[in-house]
């Protein structure tokens, strides 16, 4: 049963609906900023009573000024079609869908129903938040300033569950899974489950790390099967993933009737943000990354985890390890989470990863993701961290966290390597030492980086760069640059600079001017190696920006021609051109 048919959902008419117009706003935004039908490029502007409007053909879209991503984003929920006004989002897609050629309507289908997903979450979301507000309230304090230890960092995942990502317009909605199942498994709810538990012949799998196991790993007998406790191992799996998924992926990869699923179900967990990965409540410092037979952020960002990525995420952390190394300034504010261990099948539903987090104390640990996230209190979070930690002045907390985000990216790019380090896989990690305020930053899921292969190899032992599965790692700088721009600048950056002005902070020219400053001054440490990236960011006219719709779900990949639909791009304004 899908999300739609438990809670059936046509995207609404907008009017008197503000969800369903909040999320026509996002999609006509998303749809114009990549291009869509060519509503961006080859439609003409018209000036109206009401303001201003795009029109292409049969089609009229009202718009306003933006700046971010895309000059403009839709104006009012609607799109006018032949001179009606259509306010429901099912006909706006119907709309653009018989615009469309044929081959790609089926793509319009598959989104028209993302984005009813996405509403029916929209509508759990508002309905559950007062209770998982007030939850967390009593369990973790009033104050997120103070949710300090890796137990009290979970709160500031549902936190940012609740926040809209600052690209995708349907990100709240998973594909495939029912409110029911978001009330069980999904971060915003904050619930706690049981892992299912696969024994699986020792034979069978692949696995990675010389780390002991945790003392709560269980073996067979542990899970009531003490006659497979030679010769065989356990592996975790998710409770979504049981049934065909489960069944299916047992006999693509040979193990069907040679790996039991335990009837006994073991081990109590949160989600993090990622969903697929889950904190262990014995102890939270540890994560188990799981594969979910769901999707997000697209109908082909499947959840599932290819064993070579886990491969990637373990020689990216190597690697991040050997900069460290070399750059004594930034080794003691950087922290890298051990990701190390993993097993699989030769399978992507038959995977796990058990990641360690460092030690960080009493330290408060928040995912950039949060930051603008609204606390129980009303707030964003931001504002509590700037009040606790930098007397109240939520620029001063920016422009430290840009001082050393881009001093470490930049110092990257200069060893030919860019991170996918988005605002999910960056955290913040906020102390007192000796009185004084001590921000450091801390890095997971290193597993799909750019490098520049004939750059890198002037400081890297060959035998780092070889340890990638995945061909795609090795490019040009322009490889990097991309990179660089749509995840440091847009989603960990610039989204912050725009925030922090919607939300009244400082002006927004106060914001990408500290941007702009603090990222020259990165660049400029790297002489002339930093070339490419002045070039591409701080003096280019365009820069490039995500189109994941089109790559995710609108386009197959035959027709977007994308070969890494999170790394797909079209093109918007260059917000930190010195104009």
């Amino acid at each position: 049963m899908t999300l739609a048919e438990t809670a059936p959902v046509t995207a609404a008419p907008g009017a008197g609906d503000p969800l369903a117009e909040a999320l026509t706003l996002r999609v006509l935004s998303a749809l114009l900023r990549e291009d869509v039908l060519g509503l961006r490029t080859r439609s003409h502007p018209e000036r109206r009573p009401d303001g201003d409007w795009l029109v292409h053909g049969r089609l009229a879209l009202p718009v306003a000024p933006d700046g971010f991503q895309c000059e403009l984003a839709a104006r009012l929920p609607l799109l006018e079609l032949a001179g009606r006004a259509l306010t429901d989002l099912t006909e706006i897609l119907a709309a653009l869908r018989a615009q469309a050629e044929e081959t790609d309507r089926a793509g319009f289908t598959a989104f028209a129903a993302e984005c009813a997903q996405t509403l029916a979450t929209m509508r759990l979301h508002e309905a559950e938040a007062p209770a998982v507000l007030g939850a967390l309230t009593r369990s973790c304090g009033a104050d997120p300033a103070h949710w300090s230890g890796p137990r009290a960092s979970l709160g500031f995942d549902v936190l940012a569950a609740h926040l809209d990502h600052p690209v995708y317009p349907t990100a709240r909605g998973r594909s495939g899974l029912d409110v029911e199942a978001l009330r069980q498994y999904a971060p915003e709810c904050h619930p706690a489950f049981l892992l299912r538990w696969l024994v699986i012949p020792a034979e069978a799998l692949t696995v990675h790390g010389e780390a002991p196991l945790p003392s709560w790993w269980p073996t067979p007998a542990t899970l009531g099967l003490p006659e497979l406790n030679d010769g065989h191992l356990t592996m975790p799996v998710h409770p979504l993933s049981l049934g065909e998924p489960l069944t299916e992926a047992l006999r693509d990869s040979g193990l069907a009737g040679r790996a039991q699923l335990a009837e006994r179900p073991y081990l109590e967990v949160t989600p993090t943000l990622s969903m697929r990965t889950v904190a262990v409540a014995l102890d939270p410092a540890l994560h188990v990354k799981l594969p979910l037979a769901t999707a997000t952020l697209g109908l082909r960002n499947r959840r599932t985890i290819k064993p070579g990525t886990l491969v990637d995420g373990a020689a990216g952390q190597r690697l991040l390890a050997e900069v460290l190394a070399r750059e004594p300034r930034l080794a003691e504010r950087i922290l890298l989470a051990d990701e190390q261990c993993y097993a699989h099948a030769g399978h992507e539903l038959l995977a796990v990863l058990l990641r360690r987090l460092p030690d960080t104390g009493r330290s408060v640990t928040v995912s950039l993701a949060a930051l603008l996230a609204t606390a129980p209190d009303g707030r964003p979070v931001l504002d509590s961290l700037a009040d606790r930690f930098y007397g109240g002045d939520a620029l001063a907390l920016y422009d430290e966290l840009l001082t050393l985000l881009l001093d470490w990216q930049c110092t990257l790019f200069g060893y030919g390597t860019a991170l996918e380090s988005h605002q999910q896989n960056t955290s913040l990690v906020l102390d007192q030492v000796a009185g004084r305020t001590r921000l450091r930053l801390l890095y997971k899921d290193n597993d799909g980086p750019r490098i520049n292969r004939s750059r890198a190899e002037l400081t890297f032992r060959q035998d780092l760069l070889d340890a990638f599965d995945d061909a795609r790692v090795f490019g040009d700088d322009r490889a990097l640059t991309d990179l660089f721009t749509t995840i440091t600048g847009h989603l960990c950056t610039a989204s912050l600079a725009f925030g922090l002005a919607e939300r009244g902070r400082a002006p927004l020219a106060v914001t990408l001017g500290l941007l702009r400053r603090r990222l020259a001054e990165a660049i400029e440490r790297l002489g002339a190696t930093g070339a490419p990236l002045r070039a591409a960011l701080l003096d280019a006219d365009r820069l490039p920006v995500k189109a994941m719709v089109s790559a995710g779900t609108l386009l197959s990949k035959e027709r977007s021609g994308a070969a890494d639909i999170n790394k797909h791009y079209t093109s918007g304004p260059n917000y930190l051109a010195d104009r």
